[in-house]
């Protein structure tokens, strides 16, 4: 059980009417436990949307490549919710249900390609160590340039983040998902 309450619309404070509307118009319905959460801060979960919506929609990374760095750090830090919440998006952004079902074991398994499993290198060293090898960073940057590189470093970045406040709010996995 989380360990606030989830708000919704109704019992939300006064003056949030604004940030309800956006949640609906932006993200799924009905809102995910993160989100509800979160409106116990508003004006930080306004500034969480903005920042995740720049990373998602103002990036040069393709969508395919940043939903495989994504469920890594989902995999390597053991977040259901992340893990759950990503697979339909890594599904639409090209991410084949092989390829899926794989994530955990990318190093070994041959459906990726060098460039993704250098990604995927890279997001599970950055969230089990932090720092990465000199090595796993130049086999990213033998494929991406300077802008996308540090593109996909927030996205790791602000998706370890993520798993992070899960886990601190102790955030349930909504009825029908799979954890």
């Amino acid at each position: 059980m989380a360990r606030v309450p989830y708000l919704s619309r109704d019992d939300a404070a006064p003056g949030t009417e604004h940030l309800w509307q956006r949640l609906e118009a932006e993200r799924k319905r009905p809102t995910a436990n993160i989100f509800r959460a979160l409106a116990h801060a508003p004006a930080q979960l306004d500034a969480f949307l903005s920042y995740a919506n720049a990373l998602r929609e103002g990036s040069q990374l393709t969508p395919k490549l940043r939903e495989l760095a994504i469920l890594t750090v989902g995999h390597v830090a053991g977040s259901a919710y992340e893990i759950a919440h990503h697979q339909s998006h890594a599904l639409k952004a090209g991410v084949t249900q092989e390829q899926l079902t794989a994530v955990a074991d990318y190093e070994t398994s041959p459906v990726f390609d060098e460039v993704e499993r250098a990604i995927m290198r890279l997001a599970d060293e950055s969230t089990a160590a932090v720092e990465v090898s000199d090595e796993t960073w130049a086999a990213v940057a033998a494929h991406l340039d300077e802008r996308t590189l540090v593109q996909l470093a927030l996205t790791i970045a602000w998706y370890n983040s993520g798993v992070r406040i899960m886990g601190l709010l102790d955030i349930d996995l909504e009825p029908g998902y799979r954890g």
